[in-house]
């Protein structure tokens, strides 16, 4: 268990975090370019936070001695991982509803006013894909059921280094 809770201390499992987030984004864009799938707003959402576990490697990364910076990259790990699996859900079930009238998709990305990615980086945020449709299948799971597994197990990962993490620190303090 002291392993698993001295994780956030190790850039060997923070650059893990931060490729293999890059990983599932370069796939992504070869779906979208090399293989037509466009992609819709929740796809979009999904990119965002698998974003926000790429830039949370990268921070501790950096300096993962570094209590402001170790901490920031738990933080947004824990959101990024929690909100894209909540998004990739919500998805899911977009896509498996028989109610038409149950969701609707988005054209424009709801970001910040002071952030709007999507016009900044269009080939990368523009949604231009149908939110119910199912373009790409593997294994009888589609797009979105895929990285609703892929979130679960990033946000899972993230949920059993912290309680480790504080149970071994809390042993410590007795």
């Amino acid at each position: 268990m002291n392993w698993i809770a001295n994780l956030p201390y190790s850039r060997k499992a923070w650059g893990l975090l931060a490729l293999s987030a890059f990983i599932f984004e370069a796939v992504a864009l070869f779906f979208q370019y090399n293989m037509g799938l466009e992609p819709c707003i929740m796809c979009i959402y999904q990119r965002t936070a698998m974003l926000g576990l790429l830039f949370a490697g990268i921070i501790g990364l950096t300096a993962p001695n570094n209590l402001l910076l170790r901490t920031s990259g738990l933080i947004l790990w824990g959101i990024a991982s929690i909100w894209g699996w909540l998004i990739a859900r919500e998805h899911t079930y977009m896509q498996i509803t028989t109610d038409p009238f149950a969701f609707t998709c988005d054209i424009v990305p709801n970001f910040p006013a002071v952030l709007p990615l999507h016009e900044w980086l269009p080939a990368f945020f523009a949604a231009t894909g149908d939110c119910g449709n199912i373009d790409w299948e593997f294994m009888s799971m589609s797009m979105p059921n895929w990285m609703e597994v892929i979130f679960a197990f990033y946000s899972l990962t993230f949920i059993g280094v912290m309680v480790c993490h504080l149970i071994s620190h809390k042993g410590q303090k007795s």
